[in-house]
Order: C-alpha cells, then sequence, then structure tokens
C-alpha cells in the first residue's frame, strides 16, 4: 500500500476534483498534510470582453467583476478544503497559481514537500464546464513523486 505523509490535491471544486479529495482524505495519516494547488487557468488572466465591450471604463469593470468572481470561487474553495483539514486533525497548506495547470502542479511539487499527488479523473466529454484539463504526459514526465488519479465512480 503507498504511504504518504504530505498529499498534494489539486481541488477546484469540481466533481472530478471532489472524487480526489475523497480520495487524499482517505490515504491521509493523522500526523499528515495536505497541500492544496488551487489554479486558475490563464485563460483568465486575458478575459476582457473585448469583443464585445466597447470603451475602456466598461472593459475595466468587467475585468474587475471577473477578478472578483475568480477570488470568491477561489476562497471557497480554500475554505472547504481548509475546514476539512481541520476536522480530520491534518496540516493544511494553500497553493494558489495562475496559469497552465500541469506547469502550475510541477512548480509546486518543486517547491513544497510532498510525497504523493492526487488529481481528480479528465471530465466526460458529456459533462458542461471549462475544458482546462490536466496534461497527465506533462505530469508524468515531470513529476519526482507518484501521481494517483482518482477513479470514475462506475454505475
Amino acid at each position: 500500500m503507498l504511504t504518504a505523509k504530505n498529499i498534494l490535491l489539486a481541488y477546484h471544486g469540481t466533481d472530478g476534483a471532489k472524487l480526489a479529495e475523497e480520495l487524499a482524505f482517505r490515504m491521509a495519516p493523522p500526523d499528515g498534510g495536505i497541500v492544496h494547488l488551487l489554479v486558475v487557468p490563464g485563460l483568465w488572466a486575458g478575459m476582457q470582453g473585448d469583443d464585445w465591450l466597447n470603451n475602456a471604463s466598461t472593459r475595466d469593470a468587467f475585468g474587475s467583476y471577473v477578478e472578483g468572481l475568480l477570488e470568491k470561487d477561489s476562497a471557497e474553495q480554500v475554505a472547504t478544503i481548509e475546514a476539512h483539514c481541520k476536522a480530520q486533525g491534518l496540516d493544511y497548506t494553500p497553493v494558489l497559481r495562475v496559469g497552465d495547470p500541469a506547469d502550475c502542479l510541477l512548480a509546486a511539487v518543486r517547491e513544497v514537500a510532498v510525497d504523493l499527488v492526487v488529481i481528480g479523473p479528465p471530465r466526460s466529454k458529456k459533462t458542461s464546464g471549462l475544458r482546462s484539463r490536466m496534461d497527465l504526459e506533462k505530469l508524468v514526465r515531470g513529476l519526482t513523486v507518484p501521481l494517483l488519479v482518482a477513479p470514475q465512480p462506475h454505475g
């Protein structure tokens, strides 16, 4: 059985991330910790609505609105995992990044000592939502610790 004291959990609130969360918390030992990686995909950085907003003040207001939504969502995700860690008596370390999910994950593993990375399964093509996929090949080639992908439930 794979044992890991410190687990990096890639969590952003999607159904797949929730599967990863369940798995990571089942595997975490009582004296362990969760490093919560929350990545805001880099595509949001340039979101200004240039194609339909026609003046600078409106674009700035829209940019502030989008940034506010992302901050609120990030704070909710952090609070969720932090509360779960507290309830289970685990150390909690949040790592928030903007960029390519795989690049951000690889950088986090280089910067924070972890024994295992847990991510959710790829989203089904039938499921609606942002298609910001984790590049599994990049992870497999770049990780220096084991990678565990939470399985999809069957049924």
